[in-house]
């Protein structure tokens, strides 16, 4: 495994990947959510190497170590398909290869991975989605005022909403530390139902607040593993990853252009029992299989949580290595 800097058409990029890199072997790309980074992926990388993929995991757009353009509109879902496109593109140069992936994505890289399909589909060949299904464009309205409406029902603010106030990084960055800590806690499969986040905040409290300061580290994160991610978000900030919040009415009004299109590439989803996620996107794993036409597998991995690639690595890369053995083969009917 090695990390390197690589300069594609608009952005220079961190990645993470092990594997054949002389053409030979088939790519695979790993794309993380927030707030994670390419060594999110490092049991996916390890595992595809030793099947023989070339795997490669970035830093995404204002990640890491990778360029954090300025300015909200810069990490529009159109920019972060095009950072996908130019990854590959860049790769297939070094290694002679054809211009080709399959793309996998979780948290906020799963919507990045269903759009590459979606917008790319000789490019991106196949797709593996994890802990959020596809939800294809809703041509009634923009998604934040639907999303201020439920909260308002509610008596509690949906994260992202309060995500869409410009210094809202700030309550991350008071402490780095407490703040990852306390998201991985919230989120996880091994937390206790009533410390589980349900995604919405009461009133006077934000996300970081709203988690009980005793949260402690998930069992699969080693406090090495930690320190990683400690690290990079106290160099880079929490302003620009919440600018891929702050661009979903924005997304939505760039992909007028292909309301209704649907995933024909092979695709696959995989989700925790107990993601809390699945509270807010959970209606959209029943539709799943209408706009991925050739969905071969959906799987509810009992008692994990969100960081589902991180608390069941062998499960997920199980899952993943049987996909891809798959893709020489007609799908099921």
């Amino acid at each position: 495994m090695q990390t390197r800097t690589l300069q594609t058409d608009g952005l220079k990029q961190r990645i993470l990947e092990a594997g054949p890199t002389d053409g030979s072997a088939p790519l695979v790309l790993l794309i993380h959510g927030f707030p994670e980074l390419g060594i999110s992926w490092r049991a996916q990388v390890q595992a595809l190497a030793e099947a023989g993929y070339h795997a490669v995991a970035p830093d995404m757009r204002g990640y890491g170590d990778t360029e954090r353009p300025s300015g909200v509109e810069a990490y529009s879902i159109l920019s972060l398909v095009g950072d996908m496109v130019d990854l590959v593109r860049a790769l297939a140069r070094e290694t002679g290869s054809r211009t080709e992936c399959v793309v996998v994505g979780h948290d906020w890289g799963a919507p990045v991975a269903w759009h590459c399909a979606l917008l790319r589909p000789q490019m991106f060949r196949a797709v593996f989605g994890l802990s959020v299904p596809f939800q294809p464009r809703i041509p009634k309205g923009a998604p934040l005022p639907m999303m201020r409406a439920i909260s308002k029902r509610v008596g509690r603010d949906l994260y992202i909403c309060q995500f869409q106030a410009p210094q809202a990084h700030r309550a991350f960055e008071t402490d780095v530390a407490a703040a990852l800590r306390k998201g991985f806690y919230a989120y996880d499969g091994a937390t206790p139902n009533d410390r589980q986040s349900t995604g919405f905040i009461a009133p006077g409290q934000d996300f970081v607040s709203e988690i009980p300061d005793d949260a402690t580290l998930p069992p699969w994160m080693t406090p090495d593993h930690f320190a990683e991610y400690v690290a990079a978000f106290s160099a880079g900030g929490f302003d620009a990853p919440l600018n891929w919040y702050r661009c979903l009415d924005r997304n939505w009004a760039l992909m007028a252009f292909v309301q209704d299109l649907k995933i024909t590439v092979p695709s696959a989803f995989m989700v925790g029992e107990r993601d809390p996620v699945r509270n807010y996107s959970g209606a959209a794993e029943a539709t799943l299989k209408d706009w991925a036409t050739d969905l071969r597998h959906l799987t509810v991995v009992p008692g994990a949580g969100h960081w589902i690639q991180q608390e069941q690595p062998d499960v997920v890369n199980a899952a993943l290595l049987q996909f891809l053995g798959g893709l020489t083969t007609p799908p099921k009917t």
